[in-house]
């Protein structure tokens, strides 16, 4: 019995640091570092990738309407909550101010949350922060976003808590979850089209737009065969729609994301307000990439 007992014991103590090992917290990687010490980081650059990410449709104060000027947008005090079939996540206060928001936050430590999902003190982000999409983005568009972050104006808001019931309250196992659901490359295939590829990396990568409109498992990790297929809205009302939409043209989808008209003459609502607000201020380039993208992905025979 003593025997077993302690073979007991080391299986669960194997298994516990196994457990420890596979769900520690990932560091930037050499290439990333190597790649951001010989950039030049441009603010002017950052300001597009800024409204590329959608920063301010989740961390702007909540409740501002379509027209709402960009430097109301830019007040990322938090506050917007997210229910979710886990619990509710509110958006923290990612302001410059020194306590409330990241104003003391180093480089490294924003590209690394930003990047992997990990916070200064080595803890693991709840995806609800879409790091899964955002670790596609190229070093340099973070080294940029990161030199505009710092000219926008320090907010006091106090970060709420999210409410979430336990186990979901333990970030160790956000770990595993990461290693199912973190993607190693994007989903639609290269192509020599340059237009879909600035597309696919908008949609897929700064945009996340696959984090609402894809149906996702019982542990919240997208299901990358129903990519862009629409999914049910978290909050339980609604359903979110396929992309793009039946029956739309090119230039539907890029007026659209201008003017927020579709071509039926109705007119977008909901948290897509906000993803149009920001996509509009993009050049028109980017909304014609993205354009390009969607159509290409949907009549793609290997999506």
């Amino acid at each position: 019995m003593r025997k077993l007992a302690g073979l007991c014991l080391g299986l669960g103590l194997a298994g516990l640091a196994a457990f420890w090992l596979l769900t520690r917290p990932a560091s930037l990687s050499p290439q990333t570092l190597a790649a951001f010490a010989v950039y030049s980081a441009d603010a002017q650059r950052g300001e597009a990738v800024f409204w590329a990410a959608g920063c301010a449709g989740c961390h702007a104060a909540p409740g501002l309407e379509m027209d709402a000027s960009a430097e109301d947008r830019m007040r990322l005090g938090g506050g917007t909550r997210f229910e979710t079939p886990f619990g509710t996540f509110r958006a923290p206060n990612v302001s410059m101010h020194p306590t409330q928001g990241i104003g003391a936050w180093s480089f490294q430590e924003f590209a690394r949350a930003v990047m992997l999902g990990v916070s200064p003190e080595g803890q693991h982000y709840y995806p609800a922060f879409p790091y899964a999409s955002y670790v596609l983005a190229r070093p340099g568009d973070i080294a940029d976003l990161w030199a505009f972050w710092q000219t926008l104006p320090a907010v006091d808001t106090p970060s709420e808590p999210h409410d979430l019931g336990f186990p979901f309250t333990l970030r160790r196992g956000l770990g595993l979850w990461k290693l199912l659901n973190l993607p190693s490359g994007f989903v639609l295939a290269d192509s020599d089209d340059q237009q879909v590829m600035r597309g696919r990396y908008l949609v897929e990568g700064l945009g996340h737009c696959a984090e609402c409109h894809t149906s996702r498992d019982g542990f919240g990790g997208l299901r990358r065969e129903n990519w862009l297929s629409g999914a049910a809205n978290p909050s339980g009302r609604g359903r979110i729609p396929t992309l793009p939409p039946q029956g739309w043209s090119g230039l539907d989808i890029t007026a659209y994301l201008q003017s927020g008209f579709t071509p039926e003459f109705d007119v977008v609502g909901g948290a897509m307000a906000d993803v149009v607000a920001s996509i509009s201020r993009l050049p028109s380039e980017d909304r014609n990439a993205i354009a390009a993208y969607l159509l290409a992905f949907r009549s793609s025979p290997s999506r």
